[in-house]
């Protein structure tokens, strides 16, 4: 994965799209389009895709900076974030055990404002778990999860495939697997020889279809803000699937 996400202007981007206020991300004071607002708390948004009844283990894989980790941690006993950036992971860590984490919100130029991330109040418990690491290489003894979670992860990974294949040994039989994705395949992080021949959503189907049931698609919008005037504005496919319990 690229190494963009070790930099201090991705960790800070990251930090205030997973746990920034809207207004602090969206100022008052200007005309935002309306979609801009609705694209808000994405890593939320993602999550409540899953069923809401209580479970023992979540897996949450590009987990970034945290915030959907903590969100499964609300109907999971236990969740484990995983990332590929040092950075993330760290950060991920402090806010989890419930610090504070000064950030600098880039305006324009050299001109930045200072922000605190918080992990966000009302967290109903769980515990959570970070660590460093490859989604196309994970640990051989991490188990089966009734909840696996990987969002804006597919298209940044250089053998997505490798992830497809060990899906149906993570989620464990009836366990639910909700994956997001805005399929922006680039070059710098995946080589078109490991892109999807047809569509992603084809290609996932091809790909899970003989461990999993798709139970629904949708599309989720998101926002990154990069500066007071430039933002990611993207939508995310969003495709629920359940683990059959004959496979």
């Amino acid at each position: 994965m690229s190494p963009i996400y070790e930099s201090e202007k991705l960790l800070a981007e990251y930090l205030l799209f997973h746990y920034a206020a809207a207004d602090e991300i969206l100022p008052p004071g200007r005309a935002w389009p309306a979609g801009m607002s609705a694209a808000l708390d994405f890593p939320c948004r993602t999550v409540a895709h899953f069923s809401g009844e209580q479970v023992a283990r979540g897996l949450d894989l590009g987990c970034a900076v945290g915030r959907s980790s903590v969100e499964m941690a609300r109907t999971c006993d236990e969740v484990l974030g995983i990332d590929f950036s040092q950075a993330f992971i760290r950060a991920a860590e402090a806010l989890g055990a419930g610090a504070a984490l000064e950030y600098q919100r880039l305006e324009e130029g050299a001109q930045r404002t200072a922000l605190t991330a918080r992990r966000p109040a009302g967290w109903a418990g769980g515990r959570l778990r970070f660590c460093h690491g490859d989604a196309m290489h994970l640990a051989a003894d991490l188990g089966a999860f009734e909840r696996v979670h990987a969002a804006n992860l597919l298209c940044r990974l250089s053998e997505p495939q490798r992830l497809l294949e060990r899906l149906p040994a993570l989620v464990q039989p009836g366990g639910e697997l909700v994956l997001a994705t805005p399929c922006t395949w680039l070059e710098e992080f995946t080589p078109p020889a490991h892109w999807p021949a047809t569509s992603t959503l084809a290609w996932l189907k091809a790909a899970l279809a003989p461990w999993f049931s798709l139970e629904r698609e949708a599309e989720e919008p998101f926002l990154i803000r990069e500066t007071a005037r430039k933002f990611q504005w993207s939508t995310a496919m969003v495709t629920v699937w359940q683990r059959s319990k004959d496979s």
